[in-house]
């Protein structure tokens, strides 16, 4: 017998082993495998198994098996052979997803010898000082005990136990080292809930399509506030009772913590976790224990959308407008949100896609009656929505001759009253960092990143520069201008740490936590921020968009909004949406309680329709605007999109083979409409200079996106006629988030 074995290489092509005597029974299609591949052995995935070879030259035989067990039952091999068709990658990239490398059945935690005292110190000789010691010790704890914390009565504690359990005086076991993860979810918290007549009818929808066992596609809308995870745990709860799995997608690791304690409390032990922040030991224990059927829920960020449990019956999409949903690097460049949907169909699962601020594809499907729609139009247990402060900076700075000042007078009002009344305050600014640019007042000169086409910014904390992009460091400040060698050199904008400082100055007696990614750098870190904000021990809670989604605070009544401007002009067809989305979704973290709240966003452009809209949360208005403009342009969610990238560090090479690959997609089929080749809004990133080409088919006359995925397929597949240098890579970017 003979298997074809694809590995997570850039090939399409298949490679043939012979399945040995002793692996004959235990190999069949989606099993991971360890085969020679050149002068080294790798993991695959078997995808064919056949009676006779199809290739004539010498096979080698596989192996080994990676699993004990069959990881992939036909619903996930179904979706991977999805995932690797419709982004256009090979079988083994795609499989590499759901069945990361590092990751297997057969992995064993490390082990600890523990002991414990069951005799008495009168059966020693008081000649054996060291195991006098230790039996005196193990008696007072009553209890098994590491021989690890022995140390410090014995220079080898293991022998002097093991003199001890030939006496019959200790006994002595193996136990499994477990992973702790009590770090990455607030303890359980218990709420008794009584459903609003809403919530009692968005319930009862997603009831109906689990008990009938169908595939149905939800859009829950639901305001800030409205009570949206009371309505995922009840639906879980009810997947549960029919012996069926359910999965709940968040898209910030910030998110995790609270809602994974609010899943912790209904489903105790069943509930797993899975996000980046995992240790390698929590990742592999936790992965062994779902494969094993031991989890029923598993609450994660994107990738938890692949977990391998058995008879999913519910799919939550949290926050479903993120674009962190989206993977932008490395292949497979898959939006979980369609997996998920994708993965519903596969097991006749309902998909609840949720958010108050919902992306502009799904409000689309729900407005042609793809997705069911649930509205939840008011805050939960009567709670008010915020009174929205909107302050132009512009006269700002006129009236009190401060320009580029970090707080509005209103905003350092509100903040004052706030901590006078012991309540809290969140300020959101989304830009990390002290100073986004290092800049020269006398010749405009900016410090740039070496590797990147984008300005360094400087972090106080530290006192260094960093790229963004490539995280190039440089530790040093230069003191004189490059280019005019003048030493006018200034600090410009304000980032987190800036505002930060601003806050500690500005209000010394109070307790100020930031939270973006420089400080976030453990799960375990966020989760202990995020209690404490929600225990009443931080006064002001400060950080990036990781902060302003999801997060439920009773005592949070004012929201600032440092910039509400920020990212509103950059070049991308989705960038008014995304600041409207933020600013919505910031406000919305206020006044949840029964004290009413207040929110104040700082703007250079109050009368822009996205700030203006957004600051008066009138969402419907917004998305009509936006919808126009995207038909109007034939731009999603009117029309399917691919975006082909080619990049290398030879400049003239991109822009070659870009040329070449324009004029072979220049001969489209009807309905395709072609932008580019041109290079990218950041033209070079890690050494990379980048072009692109963008590719688009209306839903119209394309329903199903398949005339646009069958051309750029047998375009960029015909090696004959289009083949890429050594030196230049190709990117496939099905339906991008952006094109920056």
């Amino acid at each position: 017998m003979y298997a074809d074995v694809s590995f997570p290489i850039s090939s399409y092509q298949t490679f043939t082993y012979e399945i040995p005597d002793p692996l004959l029974k235990k190999v069949s299609v989606g099993m991971r495998v360890n085969a020679a591949f050149g002068p080294r052995k790798i993991q695959g995935i078997v995808v064919d198994i056949k009676t006779k070879p199809g290739f004539a030259g010498r096979i080698k035989p596989i192996d080994s098996l990676v699993d004990d067990q069959p990881v992939l039952d036909t619903h996930l091999w179904k979706l991977i052979n999805w995932l690797s068709d419709y982004y256009c990658i090979p079988l083994g990239v795609a499989a590499r997803v759901a069945l990361p490398a590092n990751l297997s059945t057969r992995y064993k935690p490390q082990k600890r010898t523990m002991v414990k005292a069951i005799g008495s110190i009168s059966e020693l000789l008081a000649r054996a000082k060291a195991q006098v010691s230790v039996l005196e010790y193990l008696i007072s704890e009553k209890d098994f005990v590491s021989t690890r914390a022995l140390s410090d009565l014995a220079s080898n504690p293991l022998d002097v136990c093991r003199k001890l359990a030939e006496k019959g005086l200790v006994e002595i076991k193996e136990e499994d080292i477990l992973p702790d993860l009590s770090g990455f979810a607030f303890k359980p918290i218990h709420k008794k809930i009584r459903f609003s007549n809403d919530q009692n009818k968005a319930v009862g929808e997603i009831y109906s399509s689990l008990d009938k066992n169908e595939f149905t596609p939800f859009l829950l809308h639901g305001v800030t506030g409205s009570g949206k995870t009371e309505i995922y745990i009840e639906a879980a709860r009810h997947a549960l009772s029919q012996d069926k799995t359910v999965i709940m997608l968040l898209p910030e690791i910030s998110l995790t913590p609270q809602i994974a304690g609010r899943f912790c409390a209904a489903f105790g032990d069943a509930v797993a976790l899975w996000h980046s922040k995992l240790s390698q030991t929590a990742r592999a224990w936790t992965w062994k224990k779902i494969c094993a059927g031991d989890y029923k829920v598993v609450v994660g960020a994107r990738s938890a959308v692949f977990a391998p449990l058995k008879n999913l019956g519910l799919i939550v999409v949290d926050e479903e407008q993120e674009s962190s949903y989206k993977q932008e690097s490395p292949d497979p460049r898959y939006h979980a949100r369609d997996v998920s949907l994708v993965r519903g169909k596969i097991h006749n699962a309902a998909i609840v896609l949720a958010s108050a601020t919902p992306s502009l594809e799904s409000y689309y499907n729900h407005i042609y009656g793809k997705f069911e729609y649930i509205h939840l139009p008011e805050r939960f247990g009567g709670a008010k929505y915020p009174h929205v402060h909107v302050v132009n900076m512009i006269k700002e700075s006129e009236e009190t001759e401060i320009y580029g000042g970090v707080f509005s007078r209103i905003l350092l009002e509100k903040i004052a009253d706030r901590l006078g009344k012991k309540e809290q305050v969140i300020i959101l600014h989304n830009r990390r960092g002290f100073a986004p640019v290092l800049r020269c007042d006398d010749c405009g000169e900016v410090i740039m990143c070496p590797h990147c086409q984008v300005a360094l910014t400087y972090h106080r904390t530290g006192k260094f520069l960093q790229c963004h992009f490539c995280d190039h460091l440089e530790r040093s400040l230069p003191s004189t201008c490059q280019e005019c060698q003048s030493f006018n050199l200034q600090l410009a904008g304000t980032g987190t740490q800036k505002v930060e400082d601003k806050l500690i100055e500005k209000f010394p007696e109070a307790k100020i936590e930031r939270l973006d990614v420089d400080t976030a750098r453990s799960g375990i870190n966020i989760t202990d921020v995020l209690q404490n904000f929600s225990n009443g021990k931080i006064d002001i809670l400060l950080g990036t968009q990781m902060i302003a989604k999801g997060l439920d605070f009773a005592n949070a009544t004012l929201v600032g909004i440092v910039n509400g401007d920020t990212g509103l002009y950059l070049p991308d067809f989705r960038a008014g949406e995304r600041v409207f989305q933020l600013i919505y979704q910031a406000a919305g973290r206020s006044g949840r309680g029964r004290i009413p709240g207040e929110v104040v966003v700082q703007t250079y452009n109050p009368e822009n329709p996205v700030i203006k809209c957004a600051t008066q949360l009138d969402l419907k208005k917004y998305y009509n605007i936006c919808l126009d403009e995207r038909q109007a342009l034939d731009y999603p969610p009117f029309s399917w999109m691919v975006r082909l990238e080619v990049s290398g560090e030879n400049k003239s090479a991109v822009e070659k083979t870009s040329m070449v690959l324009g004029s072979k997609l220049k001969r489209t089929a009807k309905g395709i409409t072609l932008l580019g080749p041109a290079f990218c809004y950041r033209e070079r990133l890690r050494n990379q200079y980048r072009m692109q080409a963008v590719l688009k088919s209306r839903k119209e006359t394309d329903p199903n996106g398949t005339k646009l995925h069958r051309f750029f397929k047998s375009t960029i597949q015909d090696e004959k006629s289009f083949k890429l240098p050594g030196n230049v890579r190709l990117i496939i970017d099905v339906n991008p988030v952006s094109l920056l």
